[in-house]
């Protein structure tokens, strides 16, 4: 199934205009975290994200023997992502397969790195002491694209791990197992609404 996500992928992506020749992206893309993906909703309220069509080497865990030191919503519901923690310059990898949409020092975030994966959906690295893949580049799961670190607003060297549509931040609960290290295997059904986006979690039944 591991051509039908990277064809997910490359049509996602088919749309976008390009404002250099070296990436895929738009200015404000290449700027800003929180951007709408361009014509993600073109002619449609909901984008299905199947994760459950994905086999093992389409995926892997981000950061290797880590532990969950502060979970989605906590710090009174203002925590954006999963922080995760095992020791200085560990190396992180990529979820999924991708497109590099950011990689730069990024506010209290340090230094940030976003791919695109099929569908809209980004995931987001942050505070690493060294990017190891720049923009505009094509991963793969398990490319090695960061060194965990405590650039930006960090207390300890860690990564922290988001996952957006559309610019909007979920939980990352709804992707990962964060007690098993593994994939969810699901559909994410993402849905288009006058304050963003809704998304919900549909299990396939095994």
């Amino acid at each position: 199934m591991r051509w039908l996500f990277v064809l997910g992928m490359c049509l996602g992506l088919a749309g976008l205009k390009a404002q250099t020749a070296k990436t895929p992206f738009t200015r404000a893309e290449l700027a800003h975290l929180r951007v709408q993906t361009p014509g993600l909703f073109k002619g449609r309220k909901q984008v299905t994200i199947r994760l459950d069509s994905l086999g093992g080497k389409d995926f892997c865990f981000p950061l290797l023997g880590s532990k969950v030191i502060s979970a989605y919503g906590s710090r009174g519901g203002r925590h954006t992502g999963y922080d995760l923690k095992t020791k200085a310059n560990d190396t992180i990898r990529s979820v999924f397969a991708g497109i590099v949409r950011m990689s730069k020092p990024y506010a209290a975030y340090g230094n940030i790195i976003v791919i695109r994966h099929a569908d809209g959906l980004e995931s987001v690295y942050s505070h690493q002491s060294k990017n190891l893949v720049q923009c505009g580049d094509t991963v793969y799961a398990g490319q090695a694209i960061g060194l965990t670190g405590r650039t930006g607003r960090a207390t300890t060297e860690h990564l922290h791990l988001e996952f957006r549509v559309n610019g909007q931040h979920f939980n990352p609960n709804m992707v990962l197992d964060f007690k098993k290290h593994c994939l969810k295997k699901c559909k994410l059904l993402v849905n288009r609404t006058d304050k963003g986006i809704s998304v919900k979690q549909d299990i396939t039944e095994n």
